[in-house]
């Protein structure tokens, strides 16, 4: 079977190694890619708009996919960024008779809208906290005039995992939503809000497949969103994740599973708007509960790095089942290991960075390790050089956390480029700590580990 996988991600090269262990896979193309993915696929220069990119540019990219996968005789595209799900780039091949691994744009909404999601959870119950949608500053400041506590407030659309403006003050909430409503910080993603109530706890990443009826849970996985070490520092795409989740207690998993991710598949279904891919709620897990931070109708990125590793069935079985609304015919397995992802960023990330900077040592990485690219090409001597922020994922596999967190840092030890930084304390407290499901004596509004506080 020949796959064009869209994306150019650490995610994106993430399911196209694990695609490339399918017997079942022929050719593999990728469009765009990077310089990782491009060891694994022939790569097609097709670079994913963003969603509030003018109308006439969507319709024109999703025109070349569809050319392209006809070109290529593609007979699966597995759509990874949530972009081009937002736009409906899964209806415009399932028009072109072209199957598509992801949601198509109606429940695909589930992201590209936070407003959407909140009602979608009201109407059926999902747990979350309380929030509110407005696109009036005004009436804005005056909902923050009346909350008793803190807040988040969130762009509505898609702003790349930095739309969440955690505050600690009426003030500060106030400031976020001038930068966002007035001042158009985010573009048109934030000129509509979502202002959430702080919930204290501990966040997890909960994944599950699904072909529009049936859902394949996976192993829960923890990211560390904070640009530094200790959680501190800006919001990031994310700097690294571990799973499993040791903290997280039995009974509080199957709650999500059942309360959330199950329930929302269902929920989808009855509005008419079945969902096939992935979903993934980001949660906190609070003393009264499962809460929903948000919905994101794809893998997360760095949490594919560590679930894609542990996984030990054919992926590309998996996408099609998911496709073709067979997903309850199919045997998905998962090994009993952990991972450890750490992301290797560019000087300044998630500010203002410099690319073009020479990578080395990514041939002294351990056999069994793992790299990942996030935002890397070759420049005109073969060299692999970085271009993004977030440029590589280095992931390891283990019987235990620490274990797997010893051998990615060594990895990480041995890879060099001017500017990386990395936080160097992904899963370090987070072995077997204690946790508001995990009753023990650590306060949960803690910011080292992966404790925090943020919205629901």
């Amino acid at each position: 079977m020949d796959v064009l996988l869209i994306g150019s991600g650490a995610r994106e090269h993430a399911i196209a190694w694990k695609l490339r262990q399918s017997p079942r896979l022929g050719a593999l193309y990728a469009a765009p890619g990077n310089a990782g993915i491009a060891q694994l696929a022939e790569t097609v220069p097709l670079a994913v708009p963003k969603a509030d990119a003018p109308q006439e540019r969507i319709d024109a990219y999703c025109d070349a996919v569809v050319a392209a996968a006809r070109e290529r005789s593609a007979e699966l595209v597995v759509v990874g960024p949530e972009d081009p799900l937002s736009f409906g780039l899964v209806d415009r091949l399932q028009i072109a008779g072209i199957p598509a691994f992801g949601p198509a744009q109606a429940a695909a909404r589930i992201e590209s809208s936070k407003a959407f999601a909140k009602e979608v959870m009201r109407r059926h119950g999902v747990p979350m906290g309380a929030a509110a949608r407005f696109d009036d500053f005004e009436a804005a400041c005056a909902y923050v005039a009346s909350r008793a506590g803190d807040v988040v407030v969130k762009a509505d659309g898609l702003a790349a995992g930095k739309g969440a403006i955690v505050t600690s003050s009426h003030e500060e909430a106030v400031d976020a939503l001038r930068d966002l409503m007035l001042e158009g910080a985010l573009g048109a993603a934030g000129r509509t809000v979502v202002i959430e109530d702080r919930l204290a706890g501990r966040e997890v990443s909960a994944h599950a497949f699904s072909d529009g009826r049936s859902v394949v849970h996976m192993p829960f996985a923890c990211d560390h969103k904070a640009a530094y070490d200790g959680g501190r520092g800006p919001n990031t795409g994310g700097m690294g994740a571990y799973s499993p989740a040791p903290w997280l207690r039995d009974d509080v998993a199957e709650a999500v599973r059942r309360e959330v991710t199950e329930r929302t598949i269902a929920a989808l279904a009855a509005e008419g708007a079945p969902y096939r891919g992935v979903l993934f709620p980001g949660l906190m897990i609070t003393d009264e509960g499962p809460r929903v931070l948000e919905f994101n109708a794809r893998f997360g990125d760095p949490e594919t790095e560590v679930l894609l590793p542990l996984l030990d069935s054919d992926l590309l079985e998996i996408m099609v089942a998911c496709a073709d609304g067979t997903l309850d015919r199919v045997d998905v397995r998962w090994s009993d290991d952990a991972a450890v992802t750490v992301m290797l960023a560019s000087g300044g990330y998630p500010g203002p960075y410099e690319s073009g900077k020479v990578i080395d040592g990514l041939d002294d990485v351990d056999a069994d390790g793992l790299v990942f690219h996030a935002g890397t090409n070759l420049d005109a001597s073969g060299r692999t050089i970085t271009s993004g922020g977030r440029v590589l994922a280095v992931t390891a596999t283990a019987p235990t956390i620490a274990q797997a967190r010893e051998k990615a840092y060594r990895n990480v030890d041995r890879i060099r480029f001017d500017g990386m930084h990395y936080r160097r304390d992904i899963g370090a407290g987070d072995v077997a700590p204690s946790s508001p499901s995990a009753p023990g004596g650590r306060d949960p509004t803690a910011r080292p580990g992966g404790w925090g506080v943020r919205a629901t």
